[in-house]
């Protein structure tokens, strides 16, 4: 199979500049909670966004540099296509969002509670990624985007008003957009370390950072849904997160619903499996701390039956 690979630019100062006023404008700043992680600890809650999870930022970022009139495409895990139907709404943008067959049906059905075209296919997001790019419209990838990076990036842009440094942020990584803008912003700053946090058996993007190219992997399945998959040829996150600062790590699925049980019990905080990668990866005892940590909450959309389940059951 011929693979077609996208020429995608990483972020510019300015894709920086245009997504922080696009977000500042639309969403308040989330908030920075105690947390008994570690002394001094704090947790960011990107939970509390509208639509349950980080995503909105580089959705609304993407969507406000779209021309008018032009319609956009994605392909989605759950939390972006649900950010994009979101910005779509505020925008009024034509969106069409493609999804696997198997994607979480929390998630699903709240992108259906939106005026956007669901398109599901394929068993897995790699499929429906791969048949998105072949639709008329934009393309908006979930972490493959200057614009999107740049959205994510503006979470370090709160953290310069709310937290002072050092710091040692930790967040989940997928396909990389969130990470990637963290290290942008980190760069920018100078007192900051950055950890990724992978799910043990989803770790194509560390296996491309360390081989300086995109390398597939196979995939298995997780709790945290949201961060699983392959990345697209010609990615450009494996390469921004390769010029640092940045440290990569994993953890299991039995880490993470200990970690789920643990801000359900210490905070009473619901979180999806993603979302609690960071904590997971704390209590594990695989993340070295210098300075103050923060770590980001990413996202909270998971259905009650698999929430019950994580919380009763190692």
């Amino acid at each position: 199979m011929t693979v077609t690979v996208r020429a995608v630019r990483p972020p510019e100062p300015h894709d920086l500049e245009h997504a922080w006023r696009a977000v500042r404008e639309l969403l308040a700043p989330t908030s920075v909670v105690p947390s008994s992680l570690a002394p001094g600890a704090l947790l960011k809650l990107e939970t509390l966004q509208p639509t349950g999870s980080f995503k909105v930022r580089g959705a609304l970022a993407a969507l406000a540099a779209l021309p008018e009139g032009m319609a956009a495409v994605t392909a989605s895990a759950g939390n972006h296509g649900l950010a994009i139907a979101y910005a779509a709404s505020r925008a009024g943008a034509e969106v069409t969002v493609v999804v696997a067959e198997t994607a979480s049906p929390a998630k699903v059905a709240k992108i259906e509670s939106y005026p956007v075209t669901l398109v599901r296919h394929g068993t897995l997001f790699d499929h429906a990624e791969r048949y998105a790019l072949t639709l008329p419209g934009h393309y908006i990838s979930a972490y493959n985007d200057p614009r999107v990076i740049a959205g994510q990036a503006t979470i370090g842009r709160e953290l310069d008003e709310q937290v002072t440094g050092p710091l040692t942020v930790v967040a989940p990584l997928g396909g990389g957009g969130l990470l990637s803008g963290l290290c942008l912003w980190a760069r920018e700053r100078g007192d900051v370390r950055i950890v990724g946090v992978e799910s043990s058996v989803s770790r194509a993007v560390s296996a491309s950072v360390a081989a300086g190219r995109i390398v597939r992997l196979e995939i298995g399945d997780s709790i945290a849904d949201g961060i699983t998959g392959n990345v697209e040829a010609g990615c450009v996150t494996p390469g921004l997160l390769g010029a640092g600062p940045v440290e990569l790590t994993s953890v299991t699925d039995s880490e993470i619903r200990a970690a789920l049980r643990w801000l359900f019990t210490a905070h009473g905080l619901v979180a999806e499996g993603a979302g609690a990668c960071g904590v997971a990866a704390v209590l594990a005892g695989k993340v070295e701390i210098s300075g103050r940590l923060v770590v980001v909450l990413s996202g909270r959309n998971i259905t009650p039956g698999a929430y019950a389940e994580a919380l009763t059951h190692d």
